[in-house]
C-alpha cells in the first residue's frame, strides 16, 4: 500500500467524519443517512481536489 494513502491528514478527518455522521444520523432513517453520507463525501472530495490542485 502506498505511503500516501496512510497519511494522518487524510485518515483523521475520515474517522472524525464517521463519528460525526453516526452522531447526527442517530435519529435519521437509513435513506436520509445514506443521502447525508453521499453529499458529505462529495464535498470532501471537492475540497481535496481544490486543495491539492487536481481539478
Amino acid at each position: 500500500m502506498p505511503q500516501d494513502l496512510l497519511r494522518l491528514d487524510l485518515v483523521v478527518p475520515v474517522l472524525m467524519y464517521c463519528a460525526l455522521l453516526w452522531w447526527v444520523g442517530r435519529g435519521l432513517s437509513w435513506t436520509a443517512r445514506l443521502a447525508t453520507a453521499a453529499v458529505t463525501l462529495v464535498l470532501i472530495v471537492c475540497v481535496l481536489l481544490v486543495e491539492r490542485g487536481w481539478g
